[in-house]
């Protein structure tokens, strides 16, 4: 019920935030003088729907998607004492965070890597690599596990799908304003629209969503390191710290589909400006800031 107040709440919001913008900077008041006959509110309303629609969409699909993209297999009945020690593990971190119990699966891949997706803190998917059960210790893996259990307690997968519907509502809107006013006012298109429209709009889109996406990442990084101190919370400092420590010294790229990579637990490496748009903060900060907890 909550998610569902915070979405509408959110849609409503941007509505609003928008409104006033358009009004701050006199887009009307600029339209009109050109005899433009943008809809301004059916737009909002339109980038609205399909912002935050296609996020939630997506959200909806993620444990479907992420089991069918990384291969991972879901723990059934466990087959041998690591199966088993995952299972327990999970469940009783999951009853620490007051959780459901999560679904626990294992995908094929030499990196050290765990993700967790779903669309609730009910109904969610916890999985890591062979990569990890392999080369990672008892402790360091707890701790793996703790980050992301506290991922689905944080709430995390509904956060960033909200502020992905919203950053997409303004890619949208944006986008078309701006082909729309370049279409009728620059080259004066009387009727319909011409290809400057489509051309503006879709280039327009591009850089939008560009910066769009280095906003999201911005926020992914904040909830990394709150994920960091609830797996610290959850497993013990030091095996947090641990964990983050073997990720370091591997120095191994992630290899998840793009899709999930924001819910790793590693999340690559980058240099300059790549930096903008990675999902998590480099490991050294994310070690300082837990050394910083005392």
């Amino acid at each position: 019920m909550k998610r569902i107040a915070l979405f509408l709440a959110t849609n409503i919001a941007v509505l609003v935030v928008l409104s006033i913008v358009l009004s701050i900077f006199g887009v009307e008041s600029l339209l009109q003088q050109n005899n433009v006959d943008l809809d301004l509110q059916a737009l909002l309303i339109f980038s609205a729907v399909f912002g935050m629609g296609g996020a939630f969409i997506s959200l909806a699909m993620s444990k479907w998607t992420a089991k069918h993209m990384t291969g991972a297999v879901v723990i059934e009945q466990p087959q041998d004492r690591t199966q088993e020690w995952l299972l327990s593990t999970v469940k009783r971190q999951a009853e620490l965070a007051g959780i459901s119990m999560p679904e626990v699966a294992i995908y094929q891949s030499p990196d050290i890597n765990a993700f967790a997706t779903g669309m609730s803190r009910n109904s969610a998917l916890v999985a890591v690599s062979t990569g990890l059960i392999n080369s990672m210790k008892m402790d360091e893996a707890e701790a793996v596990l703790g980050h992301e259990v506290s991922h689905v307690a944080n709430g995390d997968m509904v956060t960033l799908a909200l502020i992905q519907g919203v950053v997409n509502t303004f890619v949208i809107f944006f986008s078309r304003v701006v082909g729309h006013f370049v279409d009728r006012v620059v080259f004066k298109t009387e009727r319909g629209y011409g290809p400057a429209y489509y051309i503006t709009s879709i280039v327009a889109q591009i850089v939008f969503g560009i910066l769009a996406s280095a906003i999201v990442m911005y926020f992914s990084r904040l909830r990394e390191f709150r994920a960091d101190a609830g797996g610290a919370s959850l497993a013990g400092r030091d095996k947090m710290i641990a964990a983050l420590k073997r990720l370091q010294s591997v120095h191994e790229p992630s290899t998840l589909p793009d899709q999930m990579v924001a819910f790793g637990i590693n999340g690559g490496l980058a240099e300059g400006m790549r930096k903008l748009f990675m999902s998590h903060p480099p490991l050294s900060e994310r070690i300082a800031a837990l050394q910083r907890m005392g």
